[in-house]
C-alpha cells in the first residue's frame, strides 16, 4: 500500500496487501476518491499497472492510498476474470489491460 502526502513521497506499506480503512478522501481539483486498488497476481503487467496508478495519483496531486491486492479470493469477490484490474471506490473500472497514467487519470476524473 502506498500513501502520497503533500510532498508526493510514497511510503511503502505493501506487505499488508489489504484495503485501506476507506476513511481517506483524495481531493484534487474537483476529484474526490476514497480508494484505489490494483488487483493482480503479482506478474510484471500487474506491477506495471500498480506503478502507473501511483503515478496517476501523484500527477493529479491526490492524497489517497493505492492498494495492490494479490489475494485471489479478494480478486474473485470483485468478479474480475482477468488482471490487472483497477478498482476505484469499490467499482471495477478496468480489467485485462495495462493503462497508462494518463488513462488512469481520466478514470479518476469521472
Amino acid at each position: 500500500m502506498f500513501f502520497f502526502g503533500k510532498k508526493n513521497k510514497a511510503v511503502d506499506n505493501s506487505a499488508n496487501n489489504s484495503a485501506g480503512s476507506g476513511n481517506e478522501l483524495a481531493k484534487g481539483g474537483n476529484v474526490t476518491v476514497s480508494s484505489i486498488k490494483v488487483l493482480g497476481a503479482g506478474c510484471s503487467s500487474c506491477h506495471t499497472q500498480f506503478e502507473n496508478a501511483k503515478q496517476a495519483v501523484q500527477n493529479m496531486g491526490l492524497v489517497v492510498e493505492v492498494d495492490y491486492v494479490t489475494d485471489l479470493q479478494k480478486i474473485m469477490e470483485y468478479g474480475v476474470l482477468s488482471t490487472p484490474a483497477i478498482v476505484i471506490d469499490e467499482n471495477v473500472v478496468a480489467m485485462g489491460n495495462i493503462l497508462s497514467p494518463a488513462d488512469i487519470e481520466k478514470l479518476l476524473q469521472k
